[in-house]
């Protein structure tokens, strides 16, 4: 169980309360659509999916470089 805490950030903890202010707010004034959205934005940070807690929006750069040839070209009249 400390494992798993030890991976959660700013970002996640955010998450998790904005979705529990949610679930809250939508059961006080009947807003069952708030509730549902509360729902989605506390099991994000639950089960860690999403842009930001899954590192799916990073761009792989390639290591090696100097691999790539120079290109020649002829010209043709």
């Amino acid at each position: 169980m400390k494992n798993y805490f030890k991976a959660w950030h700013f970002m996640r903890t955010l998450r998790l309360a904005l979705g529990i202010f949610l679930i809250i707010q939508g059961i006080l004034a009947k807003e069952w659509m708030f509730v549902a959205l509360g729902g989605i934005f506390s099991l994000m940070p639950l089960l860690n999916i999403g842009c930001c807690g899954t590192t799916a929006c990073n761009n792989h750069t390639r290591k090696n470089m100097s691999t790539t040839e120079e290109i020649s070209y002829e010209e043709i009249q």
